[in-house]
């Protein structure tokens, strides 16, 4: 199982080093709890010495990035953990990279395309289907429209809801 990226570096942060990451996980917090533990950083494994949250933003300093100069020098860099120091997840949760490519379709039976993305929005996440001729719509990940998840068996089934046949078309 490939790493999880959990954030994207996106300035420097003071003089003293730290940067401030753009968190790509559900639970910013979660970088409060790997201070102590090494990260890979730009594809460097670094030991993550320091971590705070302040306004939706984290702020982190790396062993080795002792300076604005060398935090400047890693702005773009994704933050990634291995798949073992992943949060576990809730009953009826998935990691995102679990559902990019999963079969979509309808009760029924009917295939509608794979799951190319996933938008993340204020009320819930929207699945974007890539339909077998190229083109695409999309469909609120809500327990009225997605019926069931099976990862193993690489599908997902929904029910669609009047007027999103339409979008089909």
């Amino acid at each position: 199982m490939s790493d999880f990226e959990i954030g994207v570096i996106t300035k420097a942060q003071g003089i003293r080093g730290e940067f401030r990451v753009l968190p790509t996980t559900d639970e910013p917090s979660r970088f409060e709890l790997l201070v102590g533990d090494e990260i890979t950083v730009g594809g460097n494994l670094r030991k993550l010495t320091s971590a705070r949250l302040q306004k939706g933003m984290a702020i982190l300093k790396i062993a080795g990035v002792d300076n604005r100069n060398a935090a400047e020098e890693i702005i773009g860099a994704k933050i990634t953990i291995p798949a073992e120091k992943a949060l576990p997840l809730k009953d009826g949760e998935y990691y995102i990279r679990d559902l990019i490519g999963l079969n979509a379709e309808t009760e029924a039976g009917e295939c509608l395309g794979l799951i190319s993305r996933v938008l993340h929005t204020r009320a819930n996440d929207v699945y974007v289907i890539e339909t077998p001729d190229g083109e695409s719509f999309m469909v609120p990940a809500i327990k009225d429209v997605i019926i069931n998840v099976d990862i193993p068996s690489g599908k997902i089934i929904l029910r669609l809801a009047e007027g999103m046949r339409e979008l089909l078309a």
